[in-house]
This record gives structure tokens, sequence and C-alpha cells, in this order.
């Protein structure tokens, strides 16, 4: 079957949100969706980073892939390292799009923003008294989306594209507070693909995830928002093809 892409979605999206970059790709691909996604139960209360990544590492083997490139997408990077080591030897490179990467033994929140961070905490800890846990909204209102994720505004059928139920959702955030260890993938080779414009995840924070990677990455530079998939998926795809090619 030669290399395979395996893309990891980020919180509140599903296997969905990569459906504009994949047809651009000259290499076949598998887009999973984690639990609580296209019919694959989850408890919201107790939904753990261990969960996520069977499910994802359970998917790879069902579809008999050997030889991967695993390309994670914001918080779907707290799933990379389980999932490489998991399947090692088969994940040959990994590509983080503006991905999550806390310190060694850090979690999700150390990931984010300061400020996204303390109200996370403090809506979290509320939510544990009403006896709940926090979630993702779900689809928003359409101009609360329009330029929430940096870069040029999104148009109408982007807008469309992205509120859709099918690939946002309400999502569990339980497992931004698991530990996250990034030394378990080994000597696998890491692509940071560096969001220039992110509004979520802004270049300076996404150089800070930068250096608590294992080993210095490639970086390179992509000049959008949070969504490139979505917003330049040509371009995008370009570079996910060379690192296939090259791996």
């Amino acid at each position: 079957m030669g290399t395979t892409f395996v893309f990891i979605h980020g919180g509140g999206m599903s296997g969905a949100y990569w459906d504009r970059l994949l047809p651009h790709l000259h290499h076949p691909a598998l887009a999973v969706d984690l639990p609580g996604r296209a019919g694959k139960p989850a408890d919201p209360m107790e939904l753990t980073v261990e969960e996520c990544v069977a499910s994802v590492v359970d998917d790879v083997r069902a579809a008999g892939l050997d030889d991967i490139v695993l390309v994670a997408h914001s918080s779907g990077g707290l799933f990379a390292p389980g999932v490489a080591a998991a399947l090692a030897p088969k994940v040959r490179h990994i590509v983080l799009s503006a991905a999550n990467v806390p310190p060694e033994g850090g979690t999700g929140l150390d990931a984010m923003k300061a400020s996204h961070r303390d109200r996370v905490i403090e809506a979290m800890d509320a939510a544990r008294r009403d006896g709940w846990v926090l979630q993702t909204p779900g689809p928003e209102a359409p101009e609360k989306v329009r330029q929430a994720y940096g870069g040029d505004d999104l148009d109408d059928d982007l807008v469309a594209f992205m509120v859709d139920p099918m690939r946002c959702v309400r999502d569990s955030m339980n497992f931004y507070f698991q530990p996250i260890h990034w030394s378990a993938i080994g000597d696998v080779p890491v692509t940071f693909v560096k969001h220039l414009r992110d509004r979520p995840s802004p270049p300076a924070l996404q150089d800070n995830n930068i250096t608590r990677l294992p080993k210095p990455p490639r970086i390179v530079e992509i000049d959008s928002g949070h969504i490139p998939a979505v917003t330049h998926p040509e371009e995008f795809a370009s570079i996910l093809d060379a690192i296939a090619d090259a791996t």
C-alpha cells in the first residue's frame, strides 16, 4: 500500500475536519474519528487520553496499515505520542499542525494560552461541582466562527463547513487534565507546521510547543490561521505529500 497518512482531528471536531484536504493528497489517507463521533461510544465525564489513543490504534490496525505518517491538528497532538508508541515501528513520521505539546508529563492545559487555561480550569471546577464535566459548545452561530481561527475571514461556504454538525461536535474536555509523555515517540522524526496567523494558537505559543518536543523538529511555515486543512488545502497537501515522499 505504501505510505499512508493517518489524520487525528482536534477537540470539538470529527474526522470530517479533513474533508477539504483529502482530495488533494497523492497518498492514501485514513481520517479517524475519536470516541464520541461516528457512533463510537464515549462518556464525557470520563473520556481519557488513553481511550482516545486506543481508538486510533484500533482503527489503524483494522485498516492494516504498516507505513504511516501521523498527522495531528491542535489538541490531536495530545494523542499523537501514545499512538506513535503503540504502533512503533509503523509510524515513520509525525506532522503537527499547530498541535498541542505539553512539557514532559504535563497536560493539555499547559499547551494553552494562559488566559484560556485559566478559564478552562475555572469552568471545569464549576462543572464538576454541579456534577458534570466541561464540554466544547458544538455547532455555534456562523458569525461567531468567521474570525475565530485567525487568518483571513472565512467566507460563507467555509463557515458552513466548520459549523456543520457532522464535523463540529460537543466534546469532553476531561482529557486536557491528563499527563502527556512526548518522550514515548523515541526517534520518530517530527515536522511542525507553524501557522503564522493562528488566533487560538498564536505563533509564540507554537514556538513554546516546539521547544517541548524531545528533539528539534523540522519547521514548515504556512501563512494561515488555525485551520489550514480547511483554508489552504492544496498548500497543506503539498507539504504533507513532500514529507511522505521523503519517508
